[in-house]
């Protein structure tokens, strides 16, 4: 298969990766070939972990972190410093890395949130929205209600599926913060939401403690964690892709995690506009927002759920208040005491 300058041989293109669905080890590859112009970006710089499934996703997959002694000497790679040693992971910085790595059954590669020129400051802060069900209609509005704060804390936010069960928010940042300090404020934001619509949202990483309710998860912003990155397949039925939203999208009642499948988003592309296309230019300091944080902590007590502290253009403004003044009174937290939609739980 000729990728660019590169010619990658694929071995056994006929397997089928997904038995449902009938794609095969080839569609793969030639589909993240088709998305590299949008996928690359995104990735470019970062260390991955590779999710691999040789036997098709009907079988036991595993994860492989240090790059292979077989890989070609054209892949990027990185050495990274983990607990007793160094490990060398791989960094995609073309189509044709993809397009191997497809070959090699790594249906979804794993980013890390920072960059290999600055691997101890994240350019990025994710939020997870990870309900208990595939079908909960509350994660939606929760990510527009997540988003909506972010924009009132003068925050830019990006939006995508995550390809599983819910939604990804993400914060582009200047790189001025270092892991503990992100993770810290993804933690506080998520508790406020938390104190807001506890009915329905929660901090609780056990899935015991979390009543059914849908958890916030801030835990991959650590060093060496990982996020699923825009455009990448995930290995569920019908192979859904990570994909970028605008925030208009995410407010169609019928949005949904698994909306988009591998076969239709390279036309799906072709058609639209990249609502992630201010990413690249797009960067924020937390230190501005923190004081309008700490705020609203305090007016929207009382003391935020226990958070493990273990180290495991932008859409549109849903506020309507971003770069807002800092203020204690939040009109994006007001109206969302009135009503969360859908269905109590």
């Amino acid at each position: 298969m000729r990728v660019g300058e590169r010619t990658i041989e694929l071995t056994h293109p006929d397997r089928v990766l997904f038995p449902d669905d009938g794609i095969t080890k080839a569609d793969l590859a030639a589909y993240y070939a088709a998305v590299a112009e949008w996928m690359v970006p995104h990735v470019a710089g970062r260390p991955v972990n590779l999710q691999r499934f040789p036997e098709g996703i009907a079988h036991p997959g595993f994860f492989q972190q240090e790059m292979p002694e077989y890989f070609p000497d054209w892949i990027a790679s990185v050495v990274v410093s983990k607990a007793g040693g160094e490990l060398r992971h791989v960094v995609i910085e073309d189509a044709a890395t993809l397009v191997y790595l497809a070959n090699q059954a790594c249906i979804t590669p794993h980013a890390w949130l920072s960059r290999v020129d600055d691997l101890e400051h994240p350019d990025q802060m994710i939020f997870d929205l990870d309900p208990a069900g595939t079908d909960d209609p509350l994660v939606r509005p929760a990510a527009l209600r997540l988003g909506a704060l972010l924009h009132e804390l003068g925050l830019p936010a990006f939006v995508k599926t995550s390809g599983s069960r819910g939604y990804h928010v993400v914060v582009p940042l200047d790189r001025s913060a270092d892991y503990d300090t992100v993770r810290t404020f993804a933690q506080d934001t998520a508790a406020l939401l938390a104190r807001v619509h506890g009915a329905h949202l929660t901090t609780e990483v056990r899935k015991r403690q979390r009543r059914g309710r849908i958890l916030i998860d801030t835990l991959r912003n650590a060093y060496a964690h990982t996020a699923v990155p825009p455009y990448a397949v995930r290995a569920r039925r019908g192979a859904p892709v990570a994909l970028p939203l605008a925030w208009e999208e995410l407010e169609d009642p019928a949005m949904h995690p698994q909306r988009f499948p591998l076969r239709e988003v390279p036309g799906l592309l072709a058609r639209r506009e990249d609502p992630w296309r201010a990413m690249a230019t797009t960067r924020a300091a937390l230190r501005p927002a923190r004081a309008r944080l700490d705020a609203l902590l305090a007016e929207h007590g009382p003391a935020r759920e226990r958070i493990p502290r273990r180290i495991g253009p932008a859409g549109p403004d849903p506020s309507g208040t971003a770069g807002a003044k800092p203020s204690v009174r939040s009109p994006a937290l007001t109206r969302q005491r009135q009503a969360f939609p859908g269905p109590p739980r």
